[in-house]
């Protein structure tokens, strides 16, 4: 594959002739990339080797009441019944007073990690004691910042091994993310440490684990409004506890049920602008905390109410990186009427925990297949070709007949055509 040689100096189109050339594309194909390619140079400015923008739909979560104020949430994802889930989740959570939350603080984490250290708890000690020159150091390196009332807050000196030494930096990135802002910081502190105490650095960099960015979003239901058509709701909310225990207990169960729960929020992280993975990593980490992988979230009856919390990481940003270049992001800050980073914290949050609601209902009632497997039958018919005609038809056939694979939905749209005929 000669064509790829420099393939990253090459313009836009050559590389698109290079696919072509290398015989990984037809024509048609490469007509395809071509269309599909909205805005090439932006997408040049946002990554490397770009070839073509790959879309995703994106659709609107109803329903949220968050700290009383509503909300339509956009959401980016390619699974059918997520923002379904979502809408009916927040549906029964607003019709009881809606999400309440809480956030106390919101700092970035860094981490200078200092290697071959002969003495760490002598030089840990030295290091707490020098804090505000370090301090001084970090915010002399991005002065900008500390211009718009954040900074460096403190340092946490952490003992690793007997050769290594965690020092981390805590950073107020007021509304971006901060990941650049904090990696200037922390070189700056690196090279000051290097120089000062005559140490060697293995690496300074952000860390995604936000233990310092924590927010806590609140809902409180009436028993009776978890009620189904076969179980009343007493027994629902019982149940959806028992699975929330379920979760602490079994990491198996706990990987899925926070799986959910991200399912919502991963789709408003896309639609914002966010570094979704970023978030995912922390959270993940965060489920972890304690030396066991635990549910995120919490549910327990007391009283005649059903009482859920979510507290997570969620070290998000309102400005900067792609927030500020990519139209569809600048529309759907507007859909939300997005006023800051903690806003948006306190809605992702609000979006998990009614996603895990809706999820356990579904699993402890009638099961989670229903909802969610009528709208994957929808896709599969798509997929072997149904007409917007044809869906409902085919979609009832496949129920009826129990089936869900594409032989027998191809055989099913035949016989369909055939009675038409």
């Amino acid at each position: 594959m000669s064509g790829f040689k420099k393939y990253y100096q090459k313009p836009w189109a050559d590389r698109l002739h290079v696919l072509q050339n290398e015989q990984l594309l037809t024509a048609d194909q490469l007509a395809s990339l071509k269309a599909a390619a909205v805005n090439p140079e932006l997408g040049e400015t946002m990554i490397e080797n770009f070839i073509t923008s790959y879309s995703l739909p994106e659709g609107l979560a109803l329903n949220y009441m968050i700290d009383g104020k509503d909300y339509v949430v956009p959401m980016v994802t390619e699974e059918p019944s997520v923002i379904a889930a979502s809408s009916n989740g927040a549906k029964l959570v607003k019709q009881a007073g809606g999400f309440k939350t809480n956030l106390t603080e919101r700092l970035m984490i860094g981490q200078v990690v200092l290697e071959n250290v002969v003495a760490p708890t002598e030089l840990a000690t030295k290091l707490k004691k020098a804090e505000e020159q370090l301090l001084q150091v970090a915010n002399a390196a991005h002065p900008s910042i500390v211009k718009r009332g954040g900074g460096a807050r403190f340092i946490r000196v952490r003992i690793l091994a007997a050769d290594l030494i965690s020092l981390d930096l805590a950073v107020d990135v007021k509304q971006a993310m901060g990941a650049n802002m904090l990696n200037t910081m922390l070189e700056a502190v690196a090279d000051y440490v290097r120089t000062n105490y005559q140490q060697e650095i293995l690496m300074s960099i952000l860390s995604n684990y936000a233990t310092s960015c924590l927010v806590t979003a609140h809902c409180q239901i009436p028993l009776a409004l978890l009620a189904t058509k076969q179980i009343a709701g007493k027994e629902v909310g019982q149940k959806i506890a028992q699975a929330s225990r379920l979760a602490q207990l079994d990491v198996y169960r706990a990987t899925t049920h926070n799986k959910g729960i991200m399912n919502g929020i991963d789709a408003v992280l896309i639609a914002s602008g966010n570094d979704w993975r970023a978030v995912e990593a922390g959270v993940h980490a965060y489920a972890a905390r304690d030396g066991q992988y635990r549910g995120l979230s919490e549910w327990q009856v007391v009283g005649d109410n059903l009482e859920g919390k979510l507290t997570l990481p969620l070290p998000v940003g309102f400005v900067g990186g792609s927030i500020g270049i990519v139209p569809l992001v600048k529309l759907n800050h507007q859909l939300l009427q997005l006023e800051s980073a903690e806003e948006l914290e306190k809605i992702c949050v609000s979006v998990g925990l009614a996603q895990n609601l809706a999820a356990l209902r579904a699993l402890v009632t009638e099961g989670i297949q229903k909802g969610h497997m009528h709208l994957q039958l929808k896709s599969l018919a798509v997929s072997v070709g149904a007409k917007q005609t044809e869906l409902a038809p085919l979609i009832s056939a496949l129920e009826s007949a129990g089936v869900r694979d594409s032989n027998s939905a191809k055989q099913l749209l035949a016989e369909l055509r055939r009675k038409e005929d």
